[in-house]
């Protein structure tokens, strides 16, 4: 097996990282008697999604590129609707991780690894 690129590794426990860390934060804010908390619900999944990205990417999968993509573009889309700066932001970590995880190397990593076992 091709050795993962330090980028891959790197930006995959970025994202186990937000992940925990937002689950951790809005945890503590569920209560299902509110009547948003279907939101908070639906926040902690969106943070589940980038452990699991996160984790995917550590072990190869290629589909976990454009999971966490994805999750990076849904938060450039929430950003719109918030201060500029946060918009900034999201679209530089987008560019910033989307060659990251695109380069050369990369890409060979995500093309030799074996497909994981979920």
């Amino acid at each position: 097996m091709n050795k993962r690129p330090l980028s891959v590794t790197i930006v995959g426990w970025l994202f186990i990282a937000a992940g925990t860390i937002g689950i951790l934060y809005h945890a503590r804010e569920i209560d299902l008697a509110h009547p948003f908390a279907v939101e908070l619900v639906l926040a902690l999944i969106v943070r589940a999604l980038a452990i699991v990205g996160g984790i995917f990417l550590l072990r190869g999968a290629r589909w976990a590129r454009w999971l966490v993509i994805a999750w990076l573009v849904y938060h450039v889309i929430l950003s719109v609707f918030h201060p500029v700066g946060e918009l900034v932001m999201h679209v530089l970590l987008l560019a910033v991780i989307g060659y990251f995880l695109w380069r050369k190397e990369s890409s060979r990593y995500f093309r030799t690894s074996p497909s994981p076992k979920v």
